[in-house]
This record gives C-alpha cells, sequence and structure tokens, in this order.
C-alpha cells in the first residue's frame, strides 16, 4: 500500500502479518501513528537502536544499530562513534520516520540519553531504571520510585516516571547537558545512599544474587554506550498484544496496588495521549532542564 506521511512516500507491506498472537502489522503502524506527536520528541535528534522481528514474536528477534535494509532515502542517518567504530544509526525526527521504521519490522525503539547537537559527552536527561527483583513487582517499583523523586528533589531534579513496557519503570530528570562521567556518578550516589537507607527494598549493586525481594536500581543505564526503550515505543512482550513504554502521573504511581494498575495495551496508551497529551511532555521542555547537582 503506498502512503503519504506528512507529504513524504512510504510503502506499506505485508499489513496483515501477525506480530504478536492477537496483534498485526497494521495495528502496530496505527497504533505508532496515533501517538507520533507525543513520541517524536523524546527521539528527535537522538540516534536510535532497535530490536527487530521481521516475523514478530513467533521468529527470531535481534538488536539492530544499522539502518535497515529498505530504509527510505529521506530518513536521517548520522554516523555514531562506538567501541567497535563508526557505525551509521537512524534519526526518527519526525512522524514520517517513525513509521517507515516500525514499517521495517523496529519493533522496539531504544535511544541514549544525550542528542547528536550536544554531543556524547552532553547528556541532557538522567535516567534511573527501576527493575523489580524476584519476588517483586511493579508494586515495590512505584514504592522505590517515590524514594528516589524525593531524592532527586532534594537535589533540585524534578523527575517523570514512565513505564518501561515490561516489569518496571523508569524514571527521568531533563538536565542541563552534562559530562556522562557526572552523570553516572551522580546516579550511582543517589542509588547507593538510598539502598544504604533502605536495604530491605531497594539495591544498588548489578550481581543479580542481591536482587531478590528487591527493586534494583540501575543507574548505569547513564552511560554513554547505553540505550533505554523510548517513551511510548511498544516492547517485545511475550503477551497477546505488545506492552507499551508509558508515562504516568505522579498520583498513579503513588496510588499503585497491583501491576494491573500500571498494564496498558496499545490501545490504552493511544486514547491516553488522545485525552491528555503527552505526560511527560515537560522532559523535552528546554526551561524544566536543570544542572546537574555537584
Amino acid at each position: 500500500m503506498r502512503v503519504q506521511v506528512d507529504g513524504r512516500p512510504l510503502l506499506l507491506s505485508h499489513l496483515d502479518k501477525v506480530l504478536w498472537p492477537a496483534w498485526t502489522k497494521a495495528e502496530m503502524l496505527d497504533y505508532y501513528a496515533r501517538v507520533a506527536d507525543a513520541m517524536v520528541p523524546h527521539l528527535r535528534d537522538r540516534p536510535a537502536s532497535f530490536l527487530r522481528g521481521p516475523d514478530g514474536m513467533t521468529g527470531p528477534l535481534f538488536v539492530a544499530k544499522n539502518p535497515p535494509p529498505q530504509t527510505p532515502e529521506w530518513v536521517r542517518i548520522e554516523v555514531i562513534e562506538a567501541k567497535e567504530g563508526p557505525r551509521p544509526h537512524l534519526v526518527l525526527d519526525d512522524a514520517p520516520s517513525l513509521i517507515a521504521a516500525a514499517n521495517l519490522y523496529c519493533l522496539e525503539i531504544h535511544v541514549p540519553q544525550w542528542t547528536l547537537a550536544a554531543g556524547r559527552d552532553g547528556h541532557d536527561r538522567l535516567v534511573v531504571d527501576l527493575d523489580p527483583g524476584e519476588g517483586t513487582t511493579v508494586v515495590e517499583c512505584c514504592a522505590a520510585a517515590v524514594l528516589v523523586r524525593e531524592a532527586l528533589a532534594a537535589d533540585g531534579l524534578p523527575c517523570w516516571p514512565v513505564t518501561s513496557g515490561s516489569k518496571g519503570l523508569h524514571l527521568y530528570a531533563p538536565l542541563l547537558p552534562s559530562a556522562a562521567d557526572a552523570v553516572v556518578g551522580y546516579a550511582r550516589a543517589v542509588a547507593e545512599r538510598l539502598a544504604a537507607a533502605h536495604p530491605r527494598l531497594l539495591v544498588a549493586r548489578m550481581s543479580k544474587s542481591l536482587r531478590t525481594g528487591r527493586v534494583f536500581l540501575d543507574w548505569s543505564q547513564n552511560s554513554t554506550s547505553k540505550t533505554t526503550s523510548a517513551p511510548y515505543t511498544l516492547r517485545a512482550t511475550r503477551t497477546p498484544v505488545p506492552g507499551v513504554s508509558a508515562p504516568l502521573t505522579w498520583s498513579e504511581v503513588e496510588s499503585c496496588t497491583s501491576p494491573a494498575d500500571l498494564a496498558f495495551s496499545p490501545t490504552d496508551v493511544a486514547a491516553r495521549v488522545a485525552d491528555h497529551g503527552d505526560l511527560a511532555a515537560q522532559l523535552c521542555a528546554p526551561d524544566e532542564a536543570r544542572p546537574l547537582p555537584g
């Protein structure tokens, strides 16, 4: 099917292909089209990487950083220096580029905490990944999120909660561009301080043997080489329809008593965007950025 997306020509293919047990490629493309206005600001000027699956959840999934074959020539491509050498990446600056990536079976979209404008050593977001260990759920992550919010607020950093779309939560704080090592060091110090104060709930060390019954505060996601699932991305979950990384209100976090409270389908998230806009829009507002405490 040949379509125009904001004036860009795009050939959509295999729309009836089942990617999740109860979800087709057409439904995936429709979802991304409906949330594009909210999602694109979180992607703009950030080199994207993907979890691709041309056969959906019934076939192999693989991480892709290079532009997929048949990427339209009008999608922005930038060469990024990495440990393995320079590599081209897609940069999804607009809705047509987002739909083009989804059309090429980029099921999940991940971005770093820095933009190309600021450079790899100019991180403009701090992220704390709240990862529930065995025996815990997103409910414990919400309790942890409140503690992290208080710690960041004490240092002058507001933060916004987003579900990971899987089991945990991400908290983001917008920063004035800051050195990567400094952001990692600050995030680690906050995580270790909170884990020492709340040892029954939190752990800041990476060893999986320590995570049972606790929430891991993953400060390492702030490393320049790492990426985080973008707000609004679908997730390659083993469910009938995909999980979604969904921005939340703090009242939803504070009132969570069951994982079902924060389990949103793509239809739910698209409806939330239609009703409320982007609940994490302030992450992209320049006047919300704060200097890294130090």
